[in-house]
């Protein structure tokens, strides 16, 4: 569906910007000399309003002069600079929620085309630690947004007891990710309070993630041993997990996302609506209940 958007969006800006330019360039000059011409018949008799009757701009040309360049804004901002997303499930919280309205920057990882999505500019690579929107490689036509935890090169170690342990290409030894602060959270899961840690995959960057201390680590396909999830990232290719540990399917259970899927990084919440509502509500559930304005700002 997204890449259905883009395509309409491209398509559109490209017929309006053509009929734009055909207009400026060809059309107008030939009406504007027509005009001239009927004035300097009338010998400078005619109003201006009545002599641009003689020769009008038709309104199909009209409307695309007008909204070509509100098309071509929105695509170049869409397409290369920021993109708006809505958090539809509750994989990554507790950073994000259901509700809350994200932007997306687009030239971090790199300038594309919004079609084929084939890279014009290297810009940047993911760090360990950013929180990115990704075509879901099992069904690309969708958006996941996960968070990086293995970049090309690493080993992820993710045991039963939700200990995550990282080496990357340049140790020769596993480092243990360090969960502080441990205390209930405000969130639950059937009928369990889940757990709220502090975890820090970079020394000088920390979230908050979830775990439910009721339930053990699923087993998944990409499981070489009873009792211990290991994988080694490919060259390429990131290893990502959701913020609520026991409620995300990600690179655990589905494998790893290539660089060419990455559609951004998520740097900041631009809007959050609450949509609890009792049972007996008269209400549709896709109407927002209230706004959490307290959420509005950066990600961390």
């Amino acid at each position: 569906m997204a890449n259905t958007f883009s395509l309409i969006l491209v398509i559109v800006t490209l017929v309006t910007g053509i009929v734009w330019a055909l207009d400026k360039f060809l059309w107008a000059p030939k009406r504007k000399l027509k005009i001239e011409a009927a004035d300097v018949e009338a010998g400078g008799q005619v109003d201006a309003v009545t002599l641009a009757k003689i020769a009008p701009q038709p309104s199909w040309v009209e409307t695309s002069v007008s909204i070509f360049p509100v098309i071509g804004l929105v695509l170049v901002l869409r397409s290369f600079i920021y993109e708006p997303f809505q958090i539809p499930s509750g994989s990554m919280m507790p950073t994000l929620l259901v509700g809350d309205f994200i932007l997306v920057e687009k030239f971090t990882y790199g300038l594309r085309d919004p079609v084929w999505r084939s890279k014009l500019v290297e810009v940047g690579e993911p760090e360990r630690g950013d929180v990115v929107v990704f075509k879901y490689p099992p069904q690309p036509n969708i958006d996941y947004i996960k968070r990086v935890v293995g970049l090309p090169g690493d080993t992820v170690y993710y045991n039963s007891s939700k200990q995550l342990c990282i080496k990357s290409a340049e140790e020769s030894r596993c480092k243990v990710v360090a969960l502080t602060d441990k205390q209930d959270s405000e969130f639950d899961q059937n009928n369990t309070t889940l757990i709220k840690y502090s975890e820090k995959l970079m020394s000088d960057i920390e979230h908050q993630i979830l775990v439910n201390p009721s339930r053990r680590d699923r087993v998944s396909a990409y499981q070489p041993r009873p009792g211990i999830n290991e994988w080694v990232v490919p060259e390429g290719q990131y290893f990502v997990m959701g913020d609520n540990r026991d409620n995300s399917a990600d690179s655990r259970y589905w494998g790893f996302v290539p660089e060419a899927n990455l559609v951004g990084k998520a740097v900041g919440i631009w809007i959050s609506f609450e949509f609890e509502r009792s049972s007996d509500s008269v209400l549709p559930s896709w109407i927002p209940t209230g706004v959490r304005f307290n959420r509005i700002g950066g990600i961390d």
